[in-house]
Formats: structure tokens, sequence, C-alpha cells
């Protein structure tokens, strides 16, 4: 017994424990037949955590303490349920062509087998303790049918009255429900929750990578109650039903803090609820990483590395323009420059950056906050939207007057934000010589690694895409989505933006001046080198990242 353990003692005297004590309990195993294991934590010679620790290091693996290591919820739902359950295995971290898995046995082939056949990934297995394991599956198994249970009491519940929500109860149905519902969009990466209230019942809709699904339905007779709870937690009014309103809401989920924006807006069957979740967790604000090939990356860097000029990022509703100018912000934020930012609202807070929030009911409009900022010796400017007329005069005089502006602006694509400043009032030859870069984008889902399939294209797909082989030559393969557990069946996973970066050249800026048409700045742009969105978009179904179904979608 003393020699097939041997190495694990050796361990654990490496690791500071009572050499003596070791040698007692080893003595002890071997007379009485019992595991050194349970002799020594029965004993408490040392802990669960450093017996295993030290198994995991005579045995040549890695051990995790599950206690404070940041689980990704990615790997954990590539593994489905039943397996956990019956293997004790648990994703811990994922990458393209690997998952990192806590096992309790790291010998354990048939586990790591069924892992790997199950994602179709590398398998590395990690060592945990037993303890901290039961832990983690307990929680997975609560959440698993949580909604569903919650759901079902709300059914039975009596009405829930509007004290009672004030009450820090958290075991009332509606705050459980509610904790429950937020806690599950974060961790399906939702990047909008919606509360709709229909004639009969209320709706809860995730929008997950673009689009809508439906996860929910509750009875009307709690939507006040739901309505009402929400509202407290963002410290908007809740007595006023009659008016939209917005809000905002702090949750702190795994030791990380999220951040939503409530928005209400009245219906005819009551008040519907949006919250946009703003997770700065999940974003990892570097240009490289927002889908930019490498041909727009060092057009879109030419930009913003001069110390004056605007730079504009357009596109619709919830095209990421916002995480761009935050990439943005961060790849030039250094302390040698003053950065100021109006927003409305301020999305996410940047170390080093002066952020200021736009408030309407005092005053603290666009055009009125820019002139103080631009006493307030900046270097660079970001303004949240360009909405309006004096607004837009505003950032054209900073950008000529040796600031760095960045905003943005609503159009549908990069040549269309000139001819939309001069429509805005803005006279030509200010906006050709201020001017100079815009880079439009959309979001399209990227394909699910997992279950992506490559296929040969026919000649007629080709056509109906219009595929561009004077930029992109004729592709050899393509992929399409197929669907699988990792991405619900749906064959993709996530998003990435597709881009077209403008630079305001000369040749354009003559154009502005003549108050040419978008079309005509849109050639010109491309005989210099500009490829459009759908160019960008084919380029990436070229490389397997999306499909060419998906970039036809947002890229016609």
């Amino acid at each position: 017994m003393y020699q097939t353990v041997h190495p694990l003692l050796e361990a654990l005297k490496q690791r500071g424990a009572d050499p003596a004590a070791l040698e007692r309990a080893a003595a002890e195993a071997e007379a009485t037949g019992r595991s050194i294991r349970a002799v020594l934590i029965n004993d408490n010679i040392v802990t669960e955590d450093e017996l295993t620790a030290a198994s995991a290091e005579a045995n040549g693996f890695t051990f995790v303490d599950l206690s404070t290591f940041r689980i990704d919820a990615a790997a954990t739902n590539a593994i489905p349920l039943p397996m956990v359950l019956r293997h004790r295995v648990v994703g811990l971290t994922i990458s393209d062509h690997e998952i990192v898995v806590g096992i309790t046995d790291p010998d354990d082939i048939v586990a790591l087998d069924d892992v790997r056949a199950a994602t179709g990934l590398m398998v590395r297995p990690v060592v945990v303790a037993r303890t901290e394991m039961r832990k983690v599956i307990e929680r997975l198994r609560r959440e698993e049918n949580d909604l569903a249970d919650l759901a079902s009491s709300l059914r039975t519940e009596e009405t829930t009255t509007v004290s009672n929500l004030l009450a820090s109860d958290d075991d009332a149905p509606i705050v459980r429900y509610i904790n429950s519902l937020l806690e599950q969009a974060i961790q399906n990466r939702a990047s909008d929750l919606h509360l709709e209230p229909t004639e009969h019942d209320l709706r809860m809709r995730y929008r997950i990578d673009g689009v809508l699904h439906e996860i929910d339905r509750v009875p009307r007779d709690v939507q006040g109650a739901l309505v009402s709870r929400l509202k407290i937690m963002s410290n908007v009014d809740i007595t006023e039903r009659r008016v939209p309103q917005n809000g905002r809401i702090t949750v702190e989920l795994r030791q990380r803090k999220v951040d939503l924006r409530l928005a209400t807006l009245p219906t005819v069957w009551g008040e519907k609820v949006v919250l946009r979740v703003l997770d700065t967790g999940g974003i990892d604000l570097q240009l490289r990483k927002l889908g930019f090939t490498e041909r727009n990356h060092v057009r879109f860097s030419k930009s913003f590395n001069k110390p004056h000029g605007m730079v504009l990022v357009t596109g619709p509703t919830g095209s990421g323009k916002s995480t761009t100018l935050y990439a943005t912000l961060a790849e030039i934020s250094k302390p040698t420059i003053n950065i100021i930012t109006v927003e409305d609202p301020v999305e996410y807070r940047l170390a080093g950056i002066n952020q200021v929030q736009v408030d309407a009911k005092a005053g603290m409009t666009f055009a009125a906050v820019l002139p103080a900022i631009l006493r307030s010796d900046p270097d660079v400017v970001l303004i949240g939207e360009i909405r309006d007329r004096v607004t837009a005069q505003l950032a054209v005089e900073a950008s000529l007057t040796g600031h760095l502006v960045l905003s943005t602006l609503h159009t549908n694509d990069a040549p269309s934000a000139v001819t939309r400043l001069i429509e805005m009032g803005i006279e030509p030859f200010l906006v050709g010589s201020s001017l100079d870069a815009v880079l439009a984008q959309r979001l399209a889902r990227r394909l699910c690694d997992w279950c992506k399939e490559q296929y040969l294209p026919t000649e007629e797909e080709l056509v109906a895409a219009r595929w561009p082989e004077q930029e992109l030559g004729v592709p050899h393969s393509l992929w399409k989505p197929v669907g699988c557990k990792t991405c619900s069946n749906t064959g993709y996973r996530g998003r990435m933006a597709l881009h077209e970066v403008m630079p305001v050249t000369e040749e354009i800026e003559r154009l502005a001046i003549k108050r040419s048409s978008a079309g005509e700045i849109h050639t010109v742009a491309i005989e210099e080198g500009m490829h459009d969105l759908r160019v960008d978009g084919l380029f990436k179904a070229m490389e397997g990242q999306t499909s060419i179904t998906e970039v036809l979608r947002v890229a016609i």
C-alpha cells in the first residue's frame, strides 16, 4: 500500500504536510485496509483540496479550485446535463479546438471519450475536488428546471402586491423568477430580454445572436408584479404607466457585475419592458477581435491615429457601433491624451476616460454639453450619436479646431454619411474638409464551429449572390449551418461584424462639395479600393466564418 501511494505522500510533503503524520497515515491504511485518502481526510491530516491538488500533481495533472474559478457558461452548456450527471464531469473553459473539463478522476477514459464525442473537441482534463464538483453539479441541476418550476409557482400564486416587492425576501416567487430570468439571459449570451404583454398572457423572449427566441409565458395576473419588480430594481417610478421610462439595473453574477438598461413602453395590453444586457465581461474591446479583415483594419486605423478630424461609424440600431467606438478608444487611450465622451446613455465604464451622461430633463443634451467639453481641453471627443444639425455643426467645428472626433450616424452605408451630413444643413465644403473616414457595419451570425458543414457551391447560387469574382475570385468551397446542441440547433453561435471602410480622399471631398449623390460617391469609393458590406461578408463566408445566406440577409 505504501509503495502505491508513495508519489501522493511525496507530493503532500512537498506541499508542507507533516511527514510524520503522513507516515502514520500510510501505516494505518496498510494495517486496516482503508484507503489512504480516507485516512488522510478523516484524521484531519490534510484538507480535501490539499489532497486533490497533491494527487493531481503526483499524476501530472493540473488542479483547479472551483470555489474561485470563473466557469465559462459556453463550456458548461457544451456538455449535456445527463452526461455531466453520469460521469461527474463539467466544462470549465472552451475554445475553437479544445474544451477544458473538471473531473475528479482524470483517468476515467470513458468519460473523456464521451465528452470528446459530444463536443467534437479535444478534451483536456483538470482535477477538481469532489465537494466543489458536487456543488457545481447541484447548481446546474437546479438551473435546468428553475424557470419552469418558478413559472409554475407563479401560475398558482395569489396576486403579489407592490409592498411585497419592496421587501428583500429573495424567496418570494416574483423575486426568484426575475432573478432566474436575468441570470439565464446573461448565461445564454442574450443581448436583450423582452417582456411583452398580450391579450391573454405575458410573453418572455431573449434576443440571442440577433434573433428573438420565446422562452416562457406567464399569466397576465402577475404582469403588474413582474414589471413593478423590474422598475424597483432600476429605480424608476412604479406608479407611472402612461409614458415610456428608462432605468438601469446592476446585477452580480458569479463575482462579476453586469449592467442592464431598462426601457418601458405603454402598449394596449400593458407595459412592454425591454432589458438591454451590457455585459462588459463578455466583450473583448480589441479592434482586431471585432471581425476586421487585415485590409479593413489598416484602412480604419489610419483614420483614428491622426491628431484631428472626424471619424464616423454608421449602421442601424444594434449593429455594434458603440462597441466599435469603445474598442477604438481603448486602442488610442494613453496617459498623455485627454479623452472625453458624451453619451446617451453611458453603456460601458472605461478606465482613464472622462464619460458624461446626457440628461434631457436637466438640460444636458448633446448640443448643450459639447461646448463645455471643448472648454475642458480635450484631445479626443466621442459623441454618442449625431442626431441633429446643432450637434453635427459642433462636431465638425471641433474636428476643424484640432480635435479627433468620434461619433455614430444612422445611415445604410458609408457613402451615405456624406450626403446625410449635408442634408442636416452642414456646408458641403465643411463636410469634405472635416470628415476623415466613415466605417459602416452590420452584425451577421457566426457559423457554429461544432456543426458547420463544408460544401461545393453551385453556379446558380453564386450568380444569385452576385459573387464578386474580380475581388474574391471563384470560391472552391463554402460553409453552411447544420445545427447541434451547442448552437441550440440553429447552426449559428455568436455574431461577427461586416465592415466597409471609406477614407475621405480628395476625390470624395470634391464630390461632397459638388453635392454628388451617395451612389456616385459609392462608385468612386469602390474604385479607390473600398470593399462594401456584401463583399466583406462574402469574403468571410469563403473563410467559413459565416454562410452566404446570412450575408445576403444583412447586406443586400
